[in-house]
């Protein structure tokens, strides 16, 4: 509490007028009194004065576990989607486009799972990828016009592609190493976007994307087809549902194979792997590029929601929130990575009537995440264990 007043004291007690101590110690002691009073039920549940309440619980939920790992994976998933459907049907504007976030977030999460998560390296420039997808469409349809649904395969195969041509020179590196030269080439690219005037326009970056357009039958003079442009957001958010379905089924596919278990191993011991029989850098090459796809894909998806990139879009802090949805999540699974983009999208929403405090709020959440469940909200079900001598 002591360190939380040392840190509040400098954002509300610094006035133009001079300083003072009235405002910070009226919000510090809400807060002091609230983490006092779940400081005392913590320890009085560890000394069981909440066990008539605890146990029913626990059995119930336990109960409940059991029941819903009978339940195919595949059912799950469809009710999932029937209800993200039914969204902006009973939603409006405001609603839909933070879920459209989500799902584009989610779609990236994904894309760095594969990296961070399966094949165990560190990537802090994943940002590049999406700007690449991005850019690469956003150029396609000004210049072209090309549309939409031929782009989307065009930027993730360029983002994949320039992934190739990065890792092919830096998946001998392990750890930190590996971590700089990601960063490093996310700069790098940003810094491309940003000076090459001829061709992304610079920091002014490029206006006048088009939005993903579609065929639909009218059958107003007869029945005819009519090309739609989804411009509005409940078309939109569909189009998000329909890449972000994509996403899921192909990570989750990717995962249950063979390359799959090949990347775990990997990550899990890649000096093993590779006396197993593993081809560790061919597997870390392909970790690398199958994240950097769907990264553009997403990319691209930005690109025709916004129609509109600039440099700014694809900074460095946008890879510290990805990877931060990874961690949080639970670096390995796929409901983690949702739970996780659900959440660094959502809460910043939800307290964004605390103005000042909501960013606080959002840390000190974080950090209690960290603390308490640091394996991430959801993890993976799959655990190795090592083999231990008698």
């Amino acid at each position: 509490m002591v360190w939380l007043f040392v840190l509040l004291w400098p954002l509300l007690g610094i006035k133009p007028e001079g300083l003072e101590v009235a405002t910070t110690f009226a919000v510090w002691w809400r807060i002091a009194l609230g983490c006092s009073v779940i400081l005392v039920i913590y320890h009085l549940n560890r000394f069981g004065f909440f066990n008539f309440i605890t146990r029913p619980v626990g059995n119930a939920v336990a109960n409940a576990r059991v029941a819903t790992e009978n339940v195919p994976v595949w059912v799950w998933m469809l009710v999932g989607f029937a209800c993200a459907a039914a969204i902006p049907q009973f939603s409006g504007r405001y609603v839909q486009d933070v879920a459209i976030n989500v799902m584009i977030y989610i779609c990236l999460g994904l894309g760095l799972n594969i990296v961070i998560g399966l094949a165990g390296m560190l990537d802090l420039g994943f940002i590049a990828f999406y700007g690449i997808g991005a850019y690469t469409y956003s150029l396609l349809s000004i210049h072209y016009g090309i549309s939409f649904w031929l782009s989307l395969p065009l930027s993730a195969g360029m983002a994949s592609l320039m992934a190739c041509l990065i890792g092919y020179s830096s998946m001998r590196m392990r750890g930190d190493y590996l971590a700089i030269v990601t960063l490093g080439f996310a700069e790098i690219v940003r810094m491309v976007f940003n000076n090459w005037m001829s061709l992304t326009n610079g920091p002014n970056g490029l206006l006048g994307i088009k939005a993903p357009g579609v065929y639909w039958f009218d059958f107003g003079n007869g029945m005819s087809l009519e090309h739609i442009w989804l411009k509005k957001l409940g078309l939109l958010y569909y189009v998000a549902l329909l890449l972000m379905g994509i996403t899921i089924i192909a990570v989750y596919r990717l995962q249950h194979s063979r390359v799959g278990r090949a990347w775990e191993a990997i990550r899990e011991d890649e000096t093993a792997a590779e006396v197993m029989g593993v081809p560790t850098f061919l597997m870390k090459l392909l970790a690398y590029c199958s994240g950097a796809c769907f990264g553009g894909m997403a990319g691209a998806f930005f690109a025709a929601r916004m129609r509109f990139v600039s440099p700014e879009s694809f900074t460095f802090l946008e890879s510290a929130m990805v990877l931060s949805m990874v961690v949080l999540g639970g670096m390995g699974s796929i409901p983690g990575v949702i739970l996780g983009a659900c959440a660094l999208i959502i809460l910043p929403e939800v307290f964004r009537d605390f103005e000042l405090y909501r960013m606080l709020v959002f840390g000190g959440v974080m950090t209690l995440m960290m603390i308490f469940r640091p394996q991430g909200f959801w993890p993976p079900k799959r655990k190795t264990t090592s083999a231990t001598k008698d």
